[in-house]
């Protein structure tokens, strides 16, 4: 993966319009989200409320974030060895990311494959006038360490875990059945029930992931259609380091990852009228139709698509039909290898179907006890391998392909 290829998550539906990304619907550009989003402090000892994750990997860069209970001025420390030496902030048109709870800081012309240490460190500001600033206690972190990409990989493993469903207990449990190396981790949809305030985010997924990888590892999240619902459903994107639609190669792989929406008519009762998400599939399918274009997907050895709804095997609801509809005939047309996804409760793995689609499509299962699973991805340049483990460590299912390209 060279800087070309990594993992720039902002820019799937960046040409949709004029403007770019900062008018595509549904894709609001995160990382400015977070910076200008500020709650109230919490009451109590500043602390931190999750460990650090990692997001947005790269052969020479790694985004760290971190969240707190009081307005901060935070950094990184960072170096090859434990001792560190280097410091990292956020800054942007001459202003240093300052009185904040959410805390992303990039860092950036970084060596490929390499290890660095750190630690996050925060500074409480309990006073912002506009000529006096005054600072609190400050707070750090343990040491922990990652491991930068190869610049050119050969090969790319990554695991997959979708419809948790609000229990957050089910992350380290899955995350116990890998045993073998990988990169990253995705989380493919419904991962709550429903968005309803800043403290589910972080019992539900930031302190479960960082407690049993998120810390050492990064993840990716995309929405299924759980995380569309809710009073906090539009903060959710503050939490992450991307969008939820993006376009990637990692080594052999070229990754679509798709935002499927929600499973009803945009009509429904339940939304109210506020909700746009056939438009937001028709963008895009629009999109899709150039990445299909371009040569990194052209010369990729496999071409995976992970959505949370599958367009084939999830009935007949709007959703999945809206998604075969825009979504299933530039799969087919373009010859991807692999699809993923969840949704259905049901895990399942499924062959070739003529005339319905020429690649295997793995629906992972969830979220209740004996339905769980894990699954697991190893592509080298000659093949890739898939293996789906239920939540009592036993194989149900797997996928072989060789490398057409």
């Amino acid at each position: 993966m060279n800087d070309k290829q990594a993992l720039d998550r902002r820019d799937f539906l960046g040409s949709i319009t004029k403007a770019g990304i900062l008018s595509a619907v549904g894709l609001a550009p995160v990382a400015k989200a977070a910076a200008s989003f500020v709650e109230a402090p919490l009451a109590g000892e500043h602390k931190f409320l999750c460990p650090p994750y990692l997001q947005n990997p790269a052969p020479t860069g790694m985004t760290i974030m971190w969240l707190s209970n009081k307005q901060c001025y935070s950094w990184v420390e960072f170096g090859e060895t434990a001792a560190l030496g280097t410091t990292a902030n956020n800054s942007k048109e001459g202003l240093v990311d300052a009185y904040d709870r959410i805390h992303r800081i990039r860092l950036e012309k970084l060596k490929p494959n390499t290890t660095y240490y750190y630690q996050i460190k925060s500074k409480e500001i309990t006073e912002f006038q506009p000529y006096k600033l005054t600072y609190g206690e400050t707070i750090s972190s343990d040491t922990f360490s990652f491991k930068t990409p190869e610049a050119n990989p050969k090969e790319v493993s990554w695991l997959v875990m979708n419809d948790i469903h609000d229990r957050p207990k089910s992350i380290p449990h899955l995350m116990g059945l890998n045993k073998d190396p990988y990169d990253f981790v995705f989380f493919n949809g419904d991962i709550f029930d429903y968005q309803e305030d800043e403290q589910q985010i972080i019992d539900h997924l930031l302190i479960p992931a960082g407690d049993s990888f998120a810390s050492v590892k990064p993840f990716i999240f995309t929405r299924g259609n759980h995380e569309t619902r809710g009073k906090f459903r539009r903060e959710l994107g503050n939490y992450f380091d991307g969008n939820y639609a993006f376009a990637q190669t990692w080594g052999p792989v070229h990754f679509t990852v798709l935002d499927t929406g929600e499973d009803k008519e945009d009509t429904h009762p339940v939304y109210a009228g506020i909700v746009n998400f056939d438009q937001y599939r028709i963008e895009q399918a629009e999109r899709l139709k150039e990445i299909v274009k371009t040569p990194a997907f052209k010369k990729a050895k496999f071409r995976v698509v992970m959505m949370h709804i599958p367009h084939y095997y999830s009935g007949d609801w709007h959703g999945p039909m809206e998604c075969r509809k825009h979504f299933g005939p530039i799969f087919e047309a373009n010859k991807i290898d692999l699809f993923l996804a969840g949704h259905t409760h049901r895990f399942g793995i499924h062959q070739p179907v003529p005339g319905q689609h020429s690649y295997p499509i793995v629906i992972g299962g969830g979220p209740k006890d004996g339905n769980r699973t894990l699954i697991k991805v190893h592509a080298t340049q000659k093949d890739l391998k898939l293996v789906m483990l239920k939540d009592d460590g036993s194989e149900v299912g797997k996928v072989e392909l060789k490398s057409k390209r």
